[in-house]
């Protein structure tokens, strides 16, 4: 879900927020506009709703760029957005520098902790009493590069992406890869042939796994110095990227993976960041591609059915009960959402 340039640290780009629908059915009505909810000061990431209703999302706070006048570093913040009254506010901070939230079935909040003065691990918090509990810190004895992206499956194993976009830390993992936890505890690589693995969704049948690979083409775009390409307004040797694709893999009952397609291919431009399902199978993607930026909506087949213009975004999630058709989207440094025809999937709600 974490894939970016400094140009979004530089005010929001001036949008011109309209929508494009393909097909029979339309997913988004002629005329729908996308929402500004809420605007943060650093970028915002994965947007996920509880479920009695409450928006969370990340606010990544970057160690190079969010100092106060003292040069204390912000330390990442978790913010809830409550629909019913439109007010935002801090839910959680220092948040190991949190990138994706998933909520588990039984109501937990499931946390991806990135690299860059984060923890670099997988959180869960118990929404009753507000205790928090690592649930996957170390693989092979050794720490994770930076857990970036959640899904979860009907069976409440957890599935995450380790890529590193940046960060001083180690990157002490041999490959960026998928990873599941499992109900016992145990931890398994389960993918290293995606690419720079990015978002992630398990569909509504169990039966796919979709991965996001975005591969920018550096481990520490913030320590690039003047002249390299993280600066564009210089003279630079480029860097190389490498894979930008949405992937198709069958999902086993045991949990493994297996690649199945390329649903679709991005390059030379981005790729998506975080990605979810709706109750059809549909695969909603927050698309970075500088030419059309925006969320994509494919079918479990990789065609294209609908297109929402908006800044450069980072992911998406579905409401529910009566919100369940609202897509809210983190983009840039904002919280935005927009109505939509089709209904998003969640998980069955366990007592």
């Amino acid at each position: 879900m974490l894939r970016f340039g400094f140009s979004l640290f530089f005010g929001l780009l001036a949008l011109t927020l309209n929508t494009t629908t393909y097909g029979q059915g339309p997913i988004v009505s002629e005329g729908t506009k996308v929402e500004l909810l809420f605007e943060s000061r650093g970028l915002t990431e994965g947007c996920t709703i509880a479920p009695d209703g409450m928006v969370y999302f990340s606010e990544i706070t970057f160690s190079h760029i969010s100092k106060d006048d003292k040069g204390a570093i912000e330390a990442g913040h978790i913010w809830k957005f409550d629909p019913t009254t439109s007010k935002t506010t801090i839910f959680r901070s220092p948040s190991g520098m949190s990138n994706g939230i998933k909520f588990d079935a039984a109501g937990n909040m499931i946390v991806a902790e990135g690299a860059d003065y984060g923890g670099r691990r997988v959180t869960r918090t118990d929404m009753k009493t507000g205790k928090s509990f690592i649930i996957a810190a170390m693989f092979d004895g050794r720490p994770f590069n930076a857990p970036n992206d959640i899904t979860i499956d009907e069976k409440g194993r957890i599935y995450f992406s380790d890529p590193r976009y940046l960060g001083w830390e180690p990157i002490d993992q041999p490959v960026m890869g998928v990873y599941r936890i499992d109900t016992d505890g145990t931890v398994h690589r389960i993918i290293t042939d995606g690419g720079k693995p990015n978002g992630v969704a398990v569909s509504p049948d169990q039966k796919s796994f979709y991965l996001v690979s975005n591969d920018n083409g550096a481990t520490g775009f913030e320590r690039l110095t003047k002249g390299d390409t993280a600066f564009p307004d210089k003279v630079a040797t480029p860097l190389r990227k490498g894979h930008m694709a949405l992937m198709a893999y069958d999902l086993a009952a045991d949990g493994t993976a297996k690649f199945r397609k390329v649903l679709k291919d991005y390059s030379p431009e981005d790729g998506p960041d975080g990605c979810v399902c709706d109750k059809d199978g549909n695969i909603y993607a927050a698309v970075r591609a500088e030419s059309r930026p925006g969320i994509c909506v494919y079918s479990p087949e990789g065609k294209e059915l609908a297109y929402i213009k908006t800044e450069v975004p980072t992911n998406v999630g579905f409401g529910r009960g009566k919100e369940a058709k609202t897509l809210y989207i983190t983009a840039g440094k904002g919280l935005y959402r927009i109505k939509l025809n089709r209904e998003g999937y969640q998980l069955p709600e366990k007592k």
